[in-house]
C-alpha cells in the first residue's frame, strides 16, 4: 500500500503547486489592473482651489462642471450666495472657485419666525429680502437694541474654531450666529389737540410714550384723556385739553402757572387762592383768560383803632393841723384825663393807605390828687449820749459838713473875715443852715457835735445841708448824714417849711 500511495502524494503536490501558481498569477494580474486604473484616475483628476468665506483649500475632483463639484463639497448654497463662476462652468486645472455665503438672520414679524440669508446692511433692506414690508413708524429690535430702519446693522463676521478631530474642509469650522430681528408694527391713533384731529403711528405701549415719540409737548396743567399711562390700541382717540399760561401776583409773591379755567375766577379756584371781603382782583373775576394773562390780587382790609390822649393830673398839697408835722396823707387819689379818638384804617397788602377820624370823646376828666401834710407840732424829748434830756419840735435827716473862719473862703484882709451872716464872730457852736429849713437864731442839736446856734448861711448850704462851725485851732472835718434836732420852742408858722425838699438825697 505504501508503494502505491507515494506516487499519488507527489502527484497531489504538483497539482497543488500548479493551482497556487495559477492563483498568484491571477492576483498579480488583478493588482496590475488596479494600479493601472489608479494611474488613470490620477491622470484624469482635476485639482481645484476653492475659497469659501475667505478660507482656501485645494480639492481633487473628477466632476466636469462646477455645480456637482460644489455639491460634493457639502456647500448648501442659498439664493443670494455669491459664486465666482456659473454652476454650469466646466472645470479646468487652472480654475479657482470663490464662494461667499450670505449672513443668516432670524426674523420675528407678524407672528412668523423666518430664517433669512442676506447681504443687507440695513434693517429695511434685510426685511425687504425677507419679503416683509415696513412703515417708517415701525420699530426694529436687533439683538435686543432698537435701531432705525436705515441705520447700519451690527458688524458680522464668521468665527473659526479649532476642531478636536478632522471635520472635513476648513470652512466647515466657520460659525456665525444669526441676527435676532424683531419687528414691532406701528399702531395708528387719532390725537385731538384742540384743532383739527390728526393721526400718528406709534409702537409705544402707553399714551404718554406715544405723545412723547410724536414730540407733542404737554404741560403740567394740560389734561389728557385717556390718561398718559393707558395702553395704546388700534383706533384709540386721544383728547388733549390745553391749559392757559397765567401769572398771579398775590401776598408778595409772583406765581407763574397754567390753568384749564376759562375765567379769572376759575383760575383762582383751580390754583386754590381765595379772595374775600374788600380784596381787589385785576382783571375782574368774570374776565376770560388769554395766554399769559397777568392776574393781581390786592389784599384789602379795614380796622378800627382807638387812640388815647392822657392828660396828667395835678398834685396839690394842703396843710392839716390835725396831722403831725413831717407826716403826709393822700386824701384824694386823683385821676388822669383821657380823650379818645376812633379811626377807620384801610390796609392794602398789609400797608396802611388811609386813616379816617370817625369820632372823638372824653372818656375821663382829670381829677386833682390832694396830699395833706402835717401842721401839728408837739414837744418831743431826746436824751443825749451824756444823759442830757432835750426837748425838740422837729427832727430832720441832714448832710453835715464842717468849716472854720480860715476855711470859709473869705480873705483874712476882708472886713467880714471871721463873721457870720448875723454878724457874730465865728466860733465853735455856730452852724450854717438854709433859713427856709432852719430859722436863723434858732438852736439845733447835732449828735457828736452838740448844741449849735443857727447864726450863719452859705451859698452851698441849701435844703437839708448843715455846716458845723469850729475854731481854726480845733477844726474837725465832717462829711456824713446825721439826725438834726430843732430845739424847742418852734418858730412862728410863717417861718416853717412844712414840706421839706428832697435834697440832697442820702445814698
Amino acid at each position: 500500500m505504501s508503494s502505491i500511495t507515494a506516487p499519488l502524494d507527489r502527484l497531489e503536490k504538483v497539482r497543488f503547486y500548479w493551482t497556487t501558481l495559477g492563483r498568484f498569477q491571477g492576483v498579480v494580474s488583478l493588482g496590475g489592473l488596479v494600479f493601472i486604473f489608479w494611474m488613470i484616475w490620477n491622470l484624469t483628476a482635476l485639482p481645484i482651489v476653492v475659497t469659501v468665506d475667505g478660507v482656501s483649500e485645494q480639492v481633487i475632483t473628477h466632476r466636469r462642471t462646477l455645480g456637482p463639484f460644489l455639491a460634493d463639497l457639502g456647500l448648501e448654497l442659498h439664493e443670494r450666495d455669491r459664486v465666482s463662476h456659473p454652476l454650469a462652468t466646466p472645470l479646468t486645472r487652472q480654475l479657482r472657485v470663490t464662494v461667499d455665503r450670505t449672513y443668516p438672520a432670524r426674523i420675528a414679524a407678524d407672528g412668523r419666525d423666518l430664517l433669512v440669508h442676506s447681504w443687507a446692511t440695513t434693517p429695511r433692506d434685510l426685511l425687504a429680502d425677507a419679503g416683509i414690508s415696513v412703515d417708517n413708524y415701525d420699530q426694529v429690535l436687533v439683538n435686543g437694541l432698537y435701531i432705525g430702519l436705515d441705520d447700519p446693522l451690527p458688524q458680522r463676521q464668521r468665527i473659526a474654531f479649532l476642531p478636536t478631530y478632522d471635520r472635513g474642509y476648513p470652512w466647515d469650522n466657520l460659525r456665525i450666529d444669526p441676527l435676532r430681528v424683531s419687528v414691532y408694527r406701528a399702531i395708528p391713533i387719532t390725537v385731538n389737540d384742540g384743532n383739527v384731529p390728526f393721526v400718528i403711528s406709534t409702537t409705544a405701549q402707553s399714551v404718554g410714550e406715544a405723545l412723547r415719540e410724536a414730540e407733542i409737548t404737554l404741560y403740567l396743567g394740560d389734561k389728557v384723556q385717556p390718561s398718559l399711562g393707558s395702553p395704546v390700541s388700534t383706533g384709540l382717540r386721544v383728547y388733549i385739553e390745553r391749559s392757559t399760561p397765567v401769572s398771579l401776583a398775590v401776598d408778595g409773591r409772583l406765581l407763574k402757572t397754567r390753568t384749564r379755567g376759562k375765567t379769572v375766577g376759575d383760575a383762582l379756584t383751580e390754583i386754590g387762592v381765595g379772595v374775600s371781603g374788600l380784596d381787589q382782583v385785576t382783571p375782574p373775576l368774570t374776565s376770560e383768560l388769554y395766554d399769559h394773562t397777568a392776574i393781581s390780587i390786592v389784599r384789602i382790609h379795614e380796622e378800627i383803632a382807638i387812640e388815647e390822649d392822657i392828660v396828667p393830673f395835678e398834685t396839690i398839697f394842703r396843710g392839716d393841723p390835725t396831722i403831725l408835722i413831717d407826716t403826709q396823707q393822700m386824701t384824694e387819689p386823683g385821676a388822669e384825663g383821657i380823650t379818645r379818638r376812633r379811626y377807620r384804617i384801610r390796609y392794602e397788602d398789609g400797608q396802611e393807605v388811609a386813616r379816617v377820624l370817625e369820632d372823638t370823646w372824653i372818656a375821663q376828666h382829670p381829677a386833682q390828687r390832694v396830699i395833706a401834710y402835717g401842721q401839728k407840732i408837739e414837744p418831743r424829748t431826746f436824751t443825749t449820749a451824756d444823759g442830757q434830756a432835750l426837748t425838740y419840735w422837729r427832727r430832720i435827716r441832714m448832710r453835715a459838713s464842717s468849716y472854720s473862719a480860715a476855711t470859709a473862703g473869705v480873705s483874712p484882709t476882708a472886713a467880714n473875715y471871721g463873721r457870720t451872716r448875723t454878724g457874730d464872730r465865728m466860733r465853735f457852736g455856730i452852724v450854717a443852715v438854709d433859713p427856709a429849713i432852719v430859722p436863723l437864731r434858732s438852736k439845733v442839736y447835732v449828735p457828736g457835735y452838740g448844741v449849735g446856734d443857727a447864726l450863719d448861711t452859705g451859698s452851698a448850704i441849701r435844703a437839708k445841708h448843715i455846716d458845723l462851725g469850729y475854731d481854726d485851732n480845733n477844726l474837725v472835718l465832717w462829711s456824713r448824714w446825721v439826725d438834726v434836732y430843732l430845739l424847742w420852742p418852734p418858730p412862728s408858722t410863717g417861718q416853717i417849711t412844712w414840706v421839706l425838699p428832697n435834697w440832697p438825697i442820702e445814698r
